[in-house]
């Protein structure tokens, strides 16, 4: 394959979860930057808009798709709003998630709470792929990408249902890579400590400090560095990648403590 081709995605379809804002919005650039038209599942949609006007200037196709990924008929919505209004899909990017990482002191969270992490992070990326493989099957290309964290192979603190919840979508990805081949690959990024706007409201000059510590490469993560390794995924260069998990993270571990 001709080295231009690597990473072209011209003619493919991409849909986003939380594609508003950060590692989210980054990615559905970078995608649409290498030829994919995109469509965003996000529940700010407003927010989302903003990304899709940036797309349809690089002159791609956007689509905005109001979607809380709690809400199964909203999953439900998103696929088949994308492939009605943009032909099908070809790259699932299950970026959207969360939980409560450092306040889940096991004393004083519910077994809601712990399963909520699961909601946000396991079970809608289960599902969004389920919903999304047999159009991917029947185009003959597929990439999913999830979100993980390195919080699903560090030890900390007040993190136990976050980072089992992320440590699940390790271990789900390389289960599933299975049951999707051999047309639909399907693996996870784990982001180190990247500048957003989660990170920034707690980040302080000394926290950043003892990240750096630890960090070959001595500076935080930017969106943009994890939206290439979700490039690297969504693109024909990985065909021969998946089940697996990779760390972007400067090569060291930076937590909050």
């Amino acid at each position: 394959m001709k080295f231009n081709k690597l990473f072209d995605l011209t003619g493919k379809i991409a849909t986003v979860t939380g594609g508003a804002n950060g590692i989210g919005r980054a990615t559905a650039l970078r995608l649409a930057e290498a030829g994919a038209d995109i469509s965003i599942g996000d529940f700010k949609p407003d927010d989302a808009e903003k990304v899709a006007e940036e797309i349809r200037a690089l002159g791609r196709k956007a689509l905005v798709v109001p979607c809380n990924i709690l809400k199964d008929d909203d999953l439900v919505n998103l696929v088949d709003t994308t492939v009605k209004e943009l032909g099908g899909i070809h790259i699932l990017i299950n970026n959207a998630g969360g939980g409560g990482g450092g306040r889940e002191n096991p004393f004083k969270i519910s077994v809601e709470d712990f399963k909520r992490d699961f909601d946000l992070n396991v079970f809608s990326a289960w599902r969004l792929s389920q919903l999304c493989v047999p159009h991917m099957k029947q185009a003959g290309y597929g990439s999913i990408v999830i979100t993980t964290s390195m919080s699903s192979v560090n030890k900390s603190p007040n993190m136990s249902g976050y980072a089992a919840s992320k440590a699940a979508v390790n271990h789900m990805a390389a289960n599933l890579a299975l049951d999707f081949g051999p047309e639909v690959r399907i693996n996870a990024v784990g982001p180190g400590a990247t500048r957003t706007a989660a990170l920034e409201s707690v980040l302080t000059p000394e926290i950043e400090k003892k990240m750096l510590a630890h960090t070959p490469i001595k500076r935080l993560g930017e969106a943009d560095d994890i939206a290439g390794a979700m490039l690297y995924f969504a693109s024909p260069v990985s065909e021969w990648m998946s089940g697996q998990t990779l760390f972007v993270n400067g090569g060291g571990e930076q937590t909050l403590e």
